[in-house]
């Protein structure tokens, strides 16, 4: 296939559309924006009080069952889901723990680990246990997993940086370095690339909620100095102070659920690939790894990340797809975007001896059926070394 200047697109493009667009954008200079959120944004209070939940259930039963889902709004916890334990779970005592950890202690918040809880939880689908006790998949979907050379742990650069920020934030206000900010925040950093390697960076956003003594200057300018400034110097790069935009509106003091209702499952972007690479239909946090929502994206990224530290190519995407019960994928591809070093086969072949991608090869061979996943449900579920799936053979 030509493209209209005549230039030949590798022949795996041609039926790929997404390839094709990103062959004529990596020609030119662009930008790339990503976002991240503190642990105690309240989409991520939910996602750590159901995934704490994963883990009791684990922690007794390594072929327990979990699929809960957590709402929080003003003085309020829901509960909802899907369990089967060997042991009865105390989810009030799991929430109100995860809850006062992430610092939601003052009631001027109007939501703490005090708060109402209210919980509807029931045992399995029996309909949809008979297809997973005899390890097949729990859920029907598609599944993407991805890697790339623009950082060290094969991530993109924009997620990883956002990433750092919200982490920085949340570092300075559990150690007390700035003990007048609230729990909640947001970070937010625009990339330039140019022939698709990441040059620069164009802005850096923030939102960090704090003591109304403190005026908003005062925060910004500490920011910069714990949070900002050390982040981009450990990635190369630097935005001058006055560049950084903090609280949007100019005021953020009431932070949490009383302001901003949370559910299990809305940050999957930020879970993944900051937008930089498809994702799933599925989320992750409340499930057991039974869900390949869940299984299926960690193996295609563990696939993926191998392909790119073996050097293979120097990018990568792996698709998977199953149904509920399926024991093997229904789909498994792999894209590399013109970077592929080896043969089609040979890809293939390296993938296949990677992992087995059968929901009991994904299950045993990055060892899964443990309580591992609290730590998962905040600042990403991939480019940290402590998970298995970002480990390299």
């Amino acid at each position: 296939m030509l493209t209209p200047k005549g230039r030949m697109c590798p022949d795996s493009w041609e039926n790929d559309h997404l390839s094709v667009e990103r062959f004529f954008v990596i020609m030119a200079e662009y930008t790339f924006t990503s976002e991240s959120v503190c642990a105690g944004h309240p989409d991520k209070i939910c996602d750590q009080v159901s995934d704490a939940i994963v883990d009791a259930v684990l922690t007794d039963d390594k072929n327990g069952r979990a699929a809960i889902e957590t709402l929080v709004t003003v003085n309020k916890v829901i509960i909802a889901g899907e369990v089967r334990a060997k042991k009865k779970l105390d989810y009030k005592k799991i929430a109100r723990e995860q809850i006062k950890r992430l610092g939601y202690t003052d009631p001027i918040l109007q939501f703490t680990h005090k708060s109402d809880i209210e919980v509807f939880v029931h045992e399995q689908s029996p309909e949809i246990a008979k297809g997973v006790d005899t390890l097949g998949a729990g859920d029907q979907g598609m599944m993407f997993g991805y890697a790339c050379r623009e950082t060290k742990t094969l991530m993109p650069l924009p997620i990883m940086i956002a990433h750092a920020l919200t982490q920085g934030i949340d570092a300075i206000r559990e150690e007390k370095v700035l003990p007048y900010l609230r729990p909640d925040g947001k970070s937010q950093v625009t990339i330039r690339y140019k022939n698709d390697t990441p040059v620069g960076v164009t802005s850096v956003v923030l939102a960090a909620a704090h003591a109304e003594s403190v005026k908003l200057e005062q925060v910004k300018e500490d920011l910069y100095t714990y949070v900002v400034k050390p982040v981009l110097d450990q990635f190369g790069f630097s935005v001058p102070q006055k560049d950084i935009v903090l609280n949007g509106t100019g005021v953020w003091h009431i932070s949490g659920p009383a302001s901003d209702t949370g559910v299990t499952g809305r940050k999957i972007v930020v879970d993944t690939y900051g937008g930089y690479a498809k994702v799933g239909g599925g989320c992750f946090s409340g499930k057991d790894p039974t869900k390949v929502d869940r299984s299926g994206a960690y193996a295609a990224r563990f696939i993926a990340k191998h392909i790119v530290a073996e050097k293979l190519a120097d990018r990568a995407e792996v698709r998977l797809a199953y149904f509920i019960g399926a024991k093997k994928p229904l789909m498994q591809e792999i894209q590399t975007f013109g970077t592929r070093k080896v043969s089609e086969k040979a890809l293939r072949n390296f993938a296949e001896k990677t992992l087995d991608t059968s929901v009991a090869g994904i299950i045993k061979g990055l060892n899964l059926q443990r309580p591992i996943y609290l730590k998962t449900a905040a600042y990403g579920h991939f480019g940290r070394s402590d998970f298995p799936w970002e480990k390299v053979k």
